[in-house]
């Protein structure tokens, strides 16, 4: 059963779970009789339904053209997105400040992953009352989740950084709102909740019992059992996600635990992991990032090492295509331009990684650099440059260059996957690094806004 097939059922259990409006998490009771028999009277199938239902809810603003993806793509100059129809694609995500009452900028996601992680609470709550659900079973689903709810949070700490993010936010409706924690809060919050996943995860049996995606088959085109959508396998790739927040904290003896007990495998290849599923099917979500408004930064090409016959990185041959000048793109007032398609998601029916086994490696390199470990993060950083990049390996690498070189291979390996680039820099305080396109005194945005309604909210 895929994710297509059970969408409809959702459907009237999503809308009444989702949370309508953007800005304040004070939502109102709207007395949605479906809502309150699910909350009172919840039936297995409503329950199923409701998990399988979280990822879609996930897909919300990931691959739109104004999405997660693009829009951190470019602030951390991956990409441009020329729309003679909204300038503020350049204006506001390349200018001075982003704009926090914008619906689609500054104000962007924040309502779209609070909604679901509000679902992932209403789901544990009704696993409490459900009839008919094996505690095996009820363990599975919450596993899965709260493995769901870290990744939401992560968006919202992702883009907002150190303005920080509410936490408790499973509060009746009507009650006060939660206080804004800052973001090692709230990175501890997610790292709690992927260890209690874990721990339900490992009690839940050998099975799952609604649908997930084909994007939890592995992508492995060699491999007929290499599934991540079993309670055991789940279980990997919820340490992958573990060991990458753990990276985000300096907490590098963790991810490197964690690590170890996720897929991460170099005998593997580097494409397997977990996707996002999109489909042109009608009623469901498709891929926006095919868009030919989207354009790859130039910089992706001159920035590139070289192959040993001369060539460019492959990575960037596979991930973008060289446009005649007709089909090239600029800004209203020509002073941006690039002649670059992204090709990484070739039509509406891309899958978007959310993790996959080239990120963890480049991950236990960046333990290992944080651990003061050079020899084994340089033998991890030249595996990713002549396995992924088709380079030669670099035997100069030490304490003085290595931490800029595994800077410079997520880059090229994680292109336009979720704004790596963006969030690594910032965290090594090396925003700075890229370039200021449309004004010397316009820095890269470090972080987006609280939006605009929340905080009127909190007056």
């Amino acid at each position: 059963m895929t994710i297509h097939q059970t969408k409809k059922a959702f459907l009237a259990l999503g809308a009444a779970l989702t949370l309508g409006g953007c800005g304040s998490l004070d939502i109102p009771d709207l007395d949605n009789p479906s809502l309150d028999d699910f909350r009172d009277n919840p039936s297995p199938s409503a329950v199923y339904s409701a998990a399988t239902g979280l990822l879609m809810g996930q897909r919300v603003g990931l691959a739109a053209q104004n999405g997660y993806i693009a829009e951190l793509g470019v602030i951390g100059r991956e990409a441009f997105i020329f729309d003679g129809a909204e300038p503020r694609l350049v204006e506001e995500l390349l200018g001075p400040t982003l704009d926090p009452g914008g619906p689609a900028f500054g104000g962007n996601f924040w309502a779209a992953p609070y909604a679901n992680i509000r679902n992932a609470n209403t789901l544990l709550e009704a696993l409490e009352k459900v009839p008919g659900v094996s505690d095996e079973r009820k363990e599975g689903i919450r596993g899965f989740t709260k493995t769901m709810q870290a990744l939401d949070f992560l968006v919202v700490i992702n883009t907002r950084d150190t303005n920080g993010a509410p936490i408790d936010v499973g509060r009746p409706l009507g009650s006060a709102l939660p206080p804004i924690e800052d973001k090692q809060r709230v990175l501890a919050h997610i790292a709690t909740l992927l260890d209690e996943a874990a721990g339900h995860l490992a009690a839940a049996g050998g099975q799952f019992p609604f649908a997930l995606s084909s994007g939890f088959r592995g992508d492995d085109p060699n491999s007929t059992t290499d599934d991540f959508n079993e309670p055991a396998t789940f279980l990997t790739f919820n340490r992958a996600v573990r060991a990458r927040v753990a990276v985000y904290q300096k907490d590098y003896g963790t991810a490197l635990t964690a690590l170890s007990q996720s897929f991460l495998n170099p005998s593997r290849p580097l494409s397997r992991g977990v996707y996002h599923v999109f489909s042109t099917d009608s009623g469901d979500l498709d891929n926006n990032l095919n868009s030919r408004n989207i354009f790859a930064h130039p910089s992706i090409v001159t920035d590139a090492d070289k192959k040993a016959d001369g060539s460019v990185d492959a990575r960037v041959a596979r991930k973008t295509r060289v446009l005649p000048p007709a089909n090239s793109g600029t800004a209203a007032d020509g002073r941006l331009a690039s002649n670059l398609r992204v090709t990484l998601y070739p039509d509406g029916n891309a899958n978007v990684p959310i993790i996959r086994n080239e990120e963890l490696i480049l991950l236990r390199a960046e333990a290992n650099i944080g651990l003061g470990n050079f020899g084994p993060a340089a033998d991890d950083i030249n595996f990713i440059r002549t396995t992924s990049g088709e380079l030669p390996a670099r035997t100069d690498l030490a304490e003085a260059n290595i931490l800029d070189e595994l800077l410079k291979q997520k880059r090229y390996s994680l292109f336009m996957e979720g704004g790596h680039r963006w969030i690594d820099l910032r965290r090594y305080d090396k925003l700075d690094t890229l370039p200021r396109e449309l004004d010397p005194s316009f820095a890269p945005h470090a972080r987006f806004p609280i939006p605009a309604q929340e905080m009127d909210a909190r007056q």
